[in-house]
């Protein structure tokens, strides 16, 4: 049984369970969390932290940022990087929603000049963006599009219409990923996307207009083109059913596939092969065809947004601050070594000088998108280079649970939350009071004592704080 006895302090804020807590582990776990948070922190999850640490080929420490609460196999929040390429690979380690991730979108109006106009907003979005579990678009694209979109990501889309050569600059690995290999990815999951290229979904996945409430770095925020009062939009959302499925098909393959490479495991939600294998390759290059697809999910959206915001503001433009996935595996270099990196639950924060980030950028580092709960703020920050010394250039990526959808819907009344929401002035577009139940604020932790820890620790710094406006969000 692990207690706090059993966490080392190594700072304020790293906590660390040594790897003679267990003889099968073969690196340290670590913590990110602020002394009063640890209690909080479910056992399963921790135990989650020390299973991975047994993964053949983990390097340096197992990572769980603040926001950590219990996944699938690896915990949400989880951080972990292989050897490359004997290591191994694990879809636990992405999740079932692939390069699910957040992009943010500048205007430059402040919030007095649209203040009128926000319900109208509100209502041309949500008329534009199908959202809810299992929406589609009217227009369904074919197997050959689809094909091109798991390849090609928002490029594919940005060739035909869809964004500005902006939006692939200022977006994660340029808006796709090039290991990417269409057919592995399986015709059900296909069949799944053809319907949901700009869609939001359902569950935490949201589009928000904010307002820019208080900046932090007035440098950094000056080069992110963020001011105070400046209103944004906010999406979050990721690679829909066809993420899903791809997840299911090689989870169900590797399971199969473990006893031949002889890998034993403590849990069986960690399945995995060595990254070189077939199956590791496979699933890496349909992992990265739906890593694709999410960004194109995303870019169609930006397309719907800027459509529905030209109706209202005719020729008033909507630039994108950057876009950054939170369920995701790469081969990165660190020290001039190739690794393997899992980000499950975790965002990419690179500080400056590295040639990922958008040339504008680099100076600074790259922007950290971090969503909070419905009607709390959410933040941006900048990578740092300690995060790439220390968590393999990850941090949080929002403010984590801390109850169960089920136990929420239990918990909290939908028409309440919304009667509270619009109290604060916010503007609530979601049909099911029962999907806002699920998302209430007291079913997630305080993002500010997320996002401090975080800054405090140094794997990135405060830039801006974000405040909600309008909320929609499907059932």
């Amino acid at each position: 049984m692990l207690t706090n006895q059993n966490f080392k302090k190594i700072t304020d804020y790293i906590w660390e369970i040594s790897k003679s807590f267990r003889k099968d582990m073969k690196v340290p776990g670590r913590i990110y969390a602020a002394e009063s948070m640890l209690e909080s922190i479910e056992d399963e999850a921790i135990g989650q932290v020390i299973n991975v640490a047994t993964l053949p080929g983990i390097v340096n420490y197992s990572l769980a940022m603040p926001d950590i609460h219990v996944g699938y196999g690896f915990v949400v929040g989880g951080v972990a990087a292989m050897e490359y390429p004997k290591g191994i690979i694990s879809p636990g380690g992405v999740g079932y929603d692939i390069s699910c991730g957040i992009r943010i979108l500048k205007s430059n109006f402040i919030q007095k000049e649209i203040q009128p106009q926000l319900d109208r907003i509100a209502m041309e979005i949500q008329k534009e963006i199908p959202s809810g579990l299992g929406k589609g678009r009217k227009t369904k694209f074919s197997i050959t599009e689809i094909n091109k979109i798991l390849e090609g990501g928002a490029k594919y889309l940005f060739k035909n219409g869809y964004g500005e050569k902006e939006d692939l600059e200022n977006c994660e690995s340029n808006g796709y990923l090039s290991e990417a290999n269409a057919s592995y990815v399986s015709d059900q999951a296909k069949q799944r996307g053809r319907d949901q290229v700009g869609t939001l979904g359902s569950g935490n996945h949201f589009c928000e207009v904010q307002k820019v409430d208080e900046i932090f770095d007035t440098e950094v925020a000056k080069i992110f083109g963020l001011f105070r009062d400046q209103i944004v939009i906010m999406v979050h959302c990721g690679s829909r059913g066809l993420g899903h499925q791809v997840a299911t098909d090689y989870i169900r393959l590797m399971m199969s596939a473990m006893q031949k490479y002889g890998i034993s495991l403590p849990d069986r939600e960690l399945a995995c092969t060595p990254f070189n294998s077939d199956e590791g390759q496979k699933y890496f290059k349909a992992m990265c065809a739906a890593a694709n697809y999410a960004w194109a999910n995303r870019q169609m959206i930006t397309h719907y947004i800027r459509k529905a915001w030209e109706k209202i503001f005719k020729n008033e433009k909507l630039t994108l601050l950057y876009d950054v996935s939170h369920n995701i595996a790469k081969v990165e270099k660190y020290n001039g070594k190739k690794l393997i990196v899992h980000r499950k639950g975790a965002t990419r924060a690179f500080g400056p000088g590295r040639p990922e980030i958008p040339e504008k950028y680099r100076k600074v580092g790259q922007p950290v998108l971090i969503p909070g709960s419905m009607g709390t703020a959410s933040y941006v920050l900048v990578g740092t280079k300690q995060a790439e010394k220390e968590t393999f250039g990850s941090t949080c990526h929002g403010s984590g649970r801390i109850m169960s959808r089920k136990r929420a819907k239990k918990t909290f009344w939908g028409s309440t939350l919304r009667a509270q929401l619009e109290k604060q002035g916010i503007i609530i577009r979601c049909e099911s009071n029962a999907g806002l139940s699920e998302e209430a604020p007291g079913a997630y932790k305080n993002v500010e004592d997320v996002v401090e820890v975080v800054h405090q620790a140094g794997i990135s710094k405060k830039v801006a704080r974000l405040k909600p406006l309008v909320v929609i969000k499907g059932e």
